[in-house]
């Protein structure tokens, strides 16, 4: 305990108050009953948040007062949940806790990628392959692991409950269930081998998936036997920045995967024809959605053109990521009236652009993207932002904007 100085601890304690205050004002009152409202599969006032992960070098990083290594991860943990609120004005919701995920892992292959990563652009990179032909190196692919720590997560809990766990509890979340192989795979091989693998190798391409799709099955496992799963409700992470609303899985004594949200997405099978990500993807990604609760689909993929053979024959999807890359208005008429959230995740050039906002600009595309999402549960999260040009003002201009056109253009 003694590896937070004593300057650094006040420091921290101050940010848990002002953390409490925020989850405990009027204002985050209201945005959880959009929340639940949402959750409820209610089409009442729909959430905007405009997501930081691109660019906490600009909104969390300067704003860091403490000096000890640990303590300023702590820090940044604190700060980063109410960059949304406290910057921008958005519908992030706050949790009067402070969680804690159990430090598991899992990773469908063994073997590590190998990336050069750019110098100018700072999520930029170039993937160098270690698989290069897929019949001669399978076997390098064949075996993946999992894990968990729970005596470091143990540490991690006890330290939070020293420094300020009297003004902000301490609470076990967990995430969406993940299950990604097509990523990691690519990460391997590069796009292009992926792509001519699906032609030159499909059955040595078929093995490798379902050895993945096990290695993630066997996890899921484990997560039952170790009594790692917890419930994914209300104010819980949904992987792609989102939250666990809903009034379908329960609140206490989950004990199996089909009683927590999952997550799935195929971007790297973004420019195959439906009927190849049938053949190489679905399968594999029906057998996981079997073991959730819930399911939340889509990355930066094309939704529209896998949706009425594939994506719609799940029962269990409520939510479903719409970005630029769709036709939007296609997909609206898809979801309009049925218990899916249309997720969108509008075009970030609009923001991202050097100079001023062009208000006129964004207001005529947010009217089109209201239009779309007419009549079905709405959630905007404005995502691949990779600056705002350090002004957060810009930020919650943005997100005002994008509130006006909801409450103009968008109908129930």
């Amino acid at each position: 305990m003694n590896m937070i100085s004593a300057k650094d601890r006040e420091i921290l304690r101050e940010r848990a108050r002002i953390h409490l205050e925020y989850a405990n004002s009027p204002e985050n009152a209201a945005i959880l009953r959009k929340w639940e409202a949402l959750g409820q599969g209610r089409r009442e006032t729909p959430t905007v948040r405009l997501l930081f992960s691109n660019f906490p070098n600009e909104v969390v990083e300067p704003r860091l007062k403490c000096e000890g290594e640990g303590a300023r991860r702590i820090e940044a943990r604190l700060l980063s949940a109410l960059v949304g609120r406290e910057l921008f004005d958005d519908d992030t919701p706050i949790s009067p806790t402070y969680d804690i995920k159990w430090n598991t892992w899992v990773r469908p292959f063994r073997i590590d990628y190998k990336l050069t990563r750019s110098t100018i652009a700072r999520n930029g990179f170039h993937i160098d392959p270690v698989i290069e032909d897929l019949e001669r190196d399978k076997e390098k692919l064949l075996g993946g692991f999992f894990g968990a720590d729970k005596e470091g997560t143990q540490r991690e809990i006890d330290l939070a409950n020293d420094l300020f766990g009297d003004i902000l509890p301490v609470r076990m979340v967990m995430g969406s269930l993940t299950g990604g192989i097509t990523n990691p795979l690519v990460h391997l091989m590069g796009m292009e081998q992926y792509y001519m693998a699906m032609y030159d190798y499909p059955d040595e391409l078929h093995e490798v998936m379902d050895k993945a799709t096990s290695v993630y099955e066997e996890y899921y496992d484990f997560l039952e036997r170790e009594g790692l799963l917890l419930p994914t409700c209300g104010i819980s992470p949904v992987a792609q920045e989102s939250f666990a609303f809903n009034s379908e899985l329960p609140e206490t004594g989950v004990t199996s995967t089909n009683q927590c949200w999952g997550f799935l997405e195929s971007q790297e099978t973004h420019a195959v024809s439906p009927e190849t990500y049938g053949e190489f993807a679905y399968p594999y990604q029906d057998r996981l959605v079997k073991r959730y609760g819930l399911l939340s689909y889509g990355c930066c993929e094309r939704v529209d053109a896998i949706w009425e053979k594939y994506l719609s024959k799940w029962p269990n999807l409520r939510k479903l990521s719409v970005s630029p890359f769709n036709d939007e208005e296609r997909v609206g008429e898809y979801l309009r009236g049925t218990n899916v959230v249309y997720y969108s995740k509008p075009r970030a050039e609009f923001v991202t652009n050097p100079g001023p906002l062009d208000e006129a600009a964004l207001r005529e595309y947010f009217k089109g993207v209201c239009h779309a999402a007419s009549g079905c549960l709405f959630e905007m999260a404005q995502r691949e932002v990779g600056t705002i040009f350090g002004d957060a003002q810009r930020g919650r201009q943005y997100v005002r904007i994008a509130k006006e056109c909801i409450e103009e253009y968008w109908k129930p």
